[in-house]
C-alpha cells in the first residue's frame, strides 16, 4: 500500500533521516521502533506531507509523489494521530472531528449529519465523550481519543498512530486495540510507533527499527525477542533495565493527612514518604494519583487535611512557597505544563532557580554563569545532542523530558514528585531517568513516583499506596509489591477485606 524509497532529511545541516526504505502491507501493523532522536517522527511526517524529503520518494498504491502535503495525503486515504496534540482548544470535541471537513446542507453546516455520525464513531470505538464539551475541558486521555476518533473518521487505507495509548487507561487502550483488528480486517494498512514492547509483540505483524537515522533492519515479529529488538535499537545488550536502589529510610519527608481537594478529584488521601526512599503512587488513570501530585505541590486547592513538609504543616501549598521549602515537581505533560517549548534549553533549566547566586552577577542574571551551570546536569543525565541553546521543541521526546528534569538539579531539593516521568520516551531514555532516580535516593532525597507503568513501580519503590475513585485504598510493601497484588486495588476492595489485609 505504501513504499518509502532511499528517504533522507536534513535540517539546517542536521541529518535526521539517511537513506530509509519502508513498506507497508495492506492489513498489517508495521511498527516502528527506535530510541527518541532515532528519525522515526521524522519518517512519519514525510509520510504524511508535513515536510518534503531532501532524497528519495513515496508511493502510496501504485503511484509514486516526490513529496507529500498534508491534503495530498488526506486525498490518498492516509491519517495521521501523532503524540503531540493539535486540537483547537476552543473548538467542541464535535466542531474538532469535523474541523476542515464539515458537512453542509447547501450554504448551512448540517449539524444534525455531523452529530449522528459522530455518535455513531464514538459508539463503535467505546470512547465516552460530550460532543458539546470543549477541547480546552477535557483530560489528556479524552483528547487522545478524540484525535483517534477524527483520523478513524475518514476512513483511511493508511493509518499511521504515533504512541496512541501513552495517555489512556488499560481499558480504553483494549478499546484502541479491537478497533486496530477491525482496521486490519478490513484492509487498512497501520504504521503503529511506540516504546511498550508489549504493544509492539501483541499488535505487530513486522518491526522496522531505526538508530540514529538509519534503517536498522526490518523483522517479523513472531521471530525476534524483546531483547534481540532492544539491542537492534540502542546498538549494545541492554542488560538489567531497573537499577538495584539501595533504600535507608530516614525521617518523614511528606506526610499527608486526609487530603481532599475543591474539585473532588481527590478525598480523604493520606500517604508517608521518607527520606531516602521512592513512594509509588498506583492506579488507572483519573484515579487522583496525578491530583494527589498537584495538589501536595500547590497547583490544586485543597480543601480539607493537611501537607506537611518534614514536620512542619504548610498551611496553604503553592509552587513558589514548596520550591523554595525544597520540593520539586515534575508534570506528566512536558508539553503543556513542563516546558517552554520554543525557549533555549538554557532557560527551561533554570527558570525555578533564577534567584540563586551561582546565576547572577549583583542583582542581574549573568547568562555566561547560566550556561556553565547547565552544563553538568544535562551532562548527567546524557542530553542529546548537548545543545543547550537550542529550543526545547526542536529536540525529540525522550530529550525534552531530559530537559524538563534537569531543572531538579540546579539546586538540592530534598523531595522529588515524579508523574509519568517516562510517558512516551524510550527504552534507553528511561534507563537514564531510572538511574536519576537511583542517584537522587542513594543521596538521600524522598521520591514519590506516580506512574500507570507497573514495572515502574514495582521495581523502583520500596513501598506503593494504590489509589481508586480519588482514595487510597492499600498500601503495600515487600513481598505484597507484586503485580497482580497492585492490580488486585485498582478496582477497590471493601474496607474491611483491605484490613484483613
Amino acid at each position: 500500500m505504501l513504499v518509502g524509497q532511499n528517504l533522507s532529511k536534513r535540517f539546517e545541516g542536521a541529518i535526521a533521516l539517511e537513506a530509509v526504505d519502508f513498506d507497508l502491507r495492506s492489513g498489517e501493523v508495521h511498527a516502528l521502533l527506535g530510541e527518541n532522536g532515532a528519525g522515526k517522527s521524522t519518517l512519519i511526517n514525510l509520510l504524511v506531507g508535513t515536510f518534503a524529503p531532501s532524497t528519495g520518494s513515496i508511493e502510496i498504491q501504485g503511484r509514486s509523489h516526490a513529496s507529500m502535503s498534508p491534503s495530498l495525503a488526506s486525498e490518498l486515504g492516509v491519517a495521521a494521530v501523532f503524540q503531540e496534540f493539535s486540537l483547537p482548544p476552543d473548538l467542541t470535541v464535535l466542531e474538532s472531528l469535523f474541523l476542515g471537513r464539515e458537512k453542509r446542507r447547501g450554504f448551512l453546516l448540517d449539524r444534525r449529519g455531523m452529530r449522528q455520525e459522530a455518535e455513531q464513531l464514538l459508539k463503535r470505538l467505546a470512547f465516552d465523550i460530550d460532543l458539546d464539551q470543549q477541547v480546552s475541558h477535557l483530560t489528556r486521555a479524552q483528547k487522545q481519543m478524540v484525535e483517534i476518533a477524527k483520523a478513524l473518521r475518514t476512513s483511511p487505507r493508511v493509518l499511521i498512530l504515533d504512541e496512541p495509548t501513552a495517555s489512556l487507561t488499560d481499558g480504553e487502550a483494549e478499546k484502541l486495540f479491537d478497533a486496530i483488528a477491525q482496521l486490519k480486517r478490513a484492509g487498512v494498512g497501520i504504521v503503529y510507533v511506540s516504546h511498550r514492547m508489549s504493544e509492539i509483540r501483541n499488535l505487530s505483524d513486522r518491526v522496522t527499527v531505526l538508530r540514529g537515522g538509519r534503517k536498522i533492519g526490518t523483522v517479523n515479529t513472531a521471530e525476534v525477542s524483546d531483547e534481540g529488538l532492544i539491542e537492534m535499537m540502542v546498538g549494545r545488550p541492554m542488560g538489567q533495565l531497573f537499577p538495584e536502589i539501595s533504600y535507608a529510610p530516614g525521617k518523614v519527608a511528606v506526610q499527608v493527612r486526609g487530603l481532599s481537594t475543591v474539585d473532588g478529584a481527590v478525598r480523604e488521601a493520606s500517604l508517608v514518604a521518607k527520606a531516602g526512599e521512592v513512594v509509588g503512587l498506583a492506579g488507572l488513570v483519573g484515579c487522583g494519583r496525578s491530583e494527589l501530585c498537584r495538589a501536595i505541590f500547590g497547583l490544586t486547592s485543597i480543601k480539607d487535611g493537611t501537607v506537611e513538609l518534614f514536620g512542619e504543616a504548610v498551611a496553604r501549598p503553592h509552587p513558589h512557597s514548596m520550591l523554595e521549602r525544597g520540593l520539586c515537581y515534575f508534570p506528566p505533560d512536558r508539553g503543556a505544563e513542563g516546558l517552554a517549548l520554543s525557549r533555549p534549553v538554557r532557560e527551561n533549566v533554570t527558570m525555578s532557580s533564577l534567584d540563586l547566586r551561582s546565576l547572577k552577577t549583583g542583582p542581574f542574571l549573568d547568562v555566561l554563569r547560566e550556561r556553565r551551570v547547565v552544563r553538568e546536569p544535562l551532562q548527567e543525565l546524557k542530553l542529546r545532542p548537548l545543545s543547550p541553546e537550542s529550543p526545547v521543541s526542536s529536540f525529540s521526546g525522550g530529550n525534552q523530558q531530559k530537559a524538563m528534569l534537569a531543572r531538579g538539579l540546579i539546586k538540592d531539593y530534598e523531595v522529588y514528585v515524579f508523574d509519568e516521568p517516562t510517558v512516551g520516551i524510550d527504552v534507553g531514555a528511561k534507563s537514564d531517568v531510572y538511574q536519576l532516580i537511583k542517584r537522587l535516593v542513594e543521596r538521600g532525597a524522598c521520591v514519590i513516583l506516580s506512574t500507570s507503568e507497573l514495572p515502574e513501580l514495582i521495581n523502583l519503590s520500596s513501598r506503593i499506596y494504590v489509589m481508586h475513585q480519588s482514595s487510597v485504598v492499600a498500601e503495600l510493601h515487600g513481598d505484597e509489591k507484586s503485580e497482580a497484588a497492585v492490580l488486585s486495588h485498582y478496582f477497590g476492595k471493601p474496607a474491611e477485606e483491605r484490613r484483613l489485609q
